[in-house]
């Protein structure tokens, strides 16, 4: 029997899972995504013109790395539960009713950016850099797109905060419970500390250019590691812990290593930014070179002509003025 102070203090299923608008419904899940990923763009835009880039290179690799993180993260879902769409293959641009896989979207979402990053001559490490606490940001809003689904919660809870679970949407095998872990409350406050803390250890020049990305996935797969253990929503278990579990582990150790050895290498330096200020890169590189050596070879002219009019003048009086 839940105490008074749980049944006072426990969180309330949603009150719906979208917002009428007329003939259309505006879906919170969509909706919280959508802000968050608007939020991370204006912060790594924020942060890239602090460090010298061109907000415009960086808001456009950015939003294609969001679509291409988007469009993985559902690949990544629909090949993983590959069967349950063989009777309602439409199902699969359903993605209102959720169902998105994380490394999915790190894997297209970083692909896109890089190449982006790439072909537009940015600075890739202060792309990074910029981007890194923006990542975790977008993930703690986003995360509240399962509550509104009811969806990805933890074990059977009797705790203050415990998230009440409509019957229709509990797992097989936990219909007798009500209350369960919020375990999307628990990781959208972790990455809201995360961003804390990639901000905090990005100043003072204590970490290389670009060392921030290796921050954040070695944090973020801590706390999953860490909420995955809550988890009721897999069939599948290794030693006790789950498939995510055994990936976030791997992925936490990979990025630790590359953080020691990013560490340990000499540091990136900026890339040399064009003449009109725009960017950096090796076409921005290019031009700004011509220019300065341009200007050099000017003022080079000019001091040998100044020279040789001092001479004339000493040597023999004024010379006419149009060999001056």
């Amino acid at each position: 029997m839940p105490s008074l102070l749980a049944l006072m203090a426990q969180i309330p299923p949603p009150p719906g899972q979208g917002l009428p608008l007329g003939p259309v419904t505006l879906n919170f899940y969509g909706l919280v995504i959508g802000i968050g990923a608007v939020l991370a763009v204006l912060l790594a835009r924020r942060r890239y013109a602090a460090l010298g880039g061109d907000p415009e290179d960086l808001e456009m690799t950015a939003i294609v790395g969001l679509i291409a993180g988007f469009l993985g993260a559902r690949i990544g879902f629909v090949l993983w539960r590959l069967p349950d769409f063989a009777d309602r293959p439409l199902a699969v641009f359903a993605i209102w009713e959720g169902g998105l896989v994380l490394f999915g979207g790190l894997v297209g979402g970083i692909a896109a950016a890089w190449f982006m990053a790439r072909r537009r001559g940015m600075d890739i490490p202060a792309f990074a850099d910029a981007a890194a606490p923006g990542i975790p940001l977008a993930q703690a809003i986003g995360r509240w797109g399962n509550y509104f689904n009811q969806e990805l919660y933890g074990l059977p809870a009797d705790v203050p905060w415990a998230l009440e679970v409509e019957p229709d949407r509990r797992a097989a095998g936990f219909e007798e419970f009500s209350t369960f872990h919020p375990t999307f409350l628990y990781e959208s406050l972790a990455n809201l500390v995360l961003v804390a803390v990639i901000l905090v250890v990005g100043r003072g020049g204590r970490l290389h250019r670009g060392a921030l990305i290796f921050v954040y996935l070695a944090g973020y797969s801590v706390i999953r590691f860490s909420v995955e253990l809550l988890r009721i929503d897999t069939d599948f278990r290794l030693l006790g812990l789950s498939r995510n579990n055994w990936a976030f582990a791997l992925l936490a150790i990979a990025a630790i290593v590359a953080l020691v050895w990013w560490q340990r290498r000499p540091e990136p330096q900026p890339a040399p930014k064009s003449g009109s200020g725009r960017g950096t890169g090796s076409k921005g590189g290019a031009k700004g070179g011509s220019k300065g050596g341009s200007q050099s070879a000017k003022q080079s002219s000019r001091s040998r002509s100044k020279g040789r009019s001092a001479g004339g003048s000493k040597g023999g009086g004024k010379r006419p003025r149009s060999q001056r």
